[in-house]
């Protein structure tokens, strides 16, 4: 008599606050803007030259970061108008998880995948 496995049940995402967070913050470039914004407030292009994104896809990344509330938006007015970023508190809250990745990173990565 074969012994038969059990169905596999599919997962419930809001179970689990790890996956529910990477849902939020796991993108390549969510994650390359917070770590950027950790070091203060930065204008769009700014934030395009150190990410490495193309206007449309930071573009995208900011609106979405700041409808999730980890990002806010500042345009100052004069001549010619600017566009600043920083994070919110619920964004700067972050900045342990950045701390702790990067000593896993330094721990279990090959120095070749941490120069990428």
């Amino acid at each position: 008599m074969a012994s038969q496995r059990p169905e596999p049940r599919e997962q419930d995402d809001s179970a689990c606050p790890v996956i529910a967070s990477l849902e939020q913050i796991g993108s390549k470039w969510r994650l390359a803007v917070l770590h950027e914004l950790l070091d203060g407030e930065q204008r769009f292009n700014e934030l395009k030259r150190s990410t490495g994104a193309n206007a449309r896809t930071l573009s995208r990344v900011l609106d979405d970061l700041g409808e999730m509330g980890f990002v806010e938006r500042r345009i100052e007015e004069d001549a010619p108008v600017a566009t600043f970023y920083s994070l919110t508190d619920k964004g700067e809250s972050l900045e342990p998880v950045f701390g702790e990745i990067e000593c896993w990173a330094g721990s279990w990565l090959e120095e070749s995948a941490l120069e990428a």
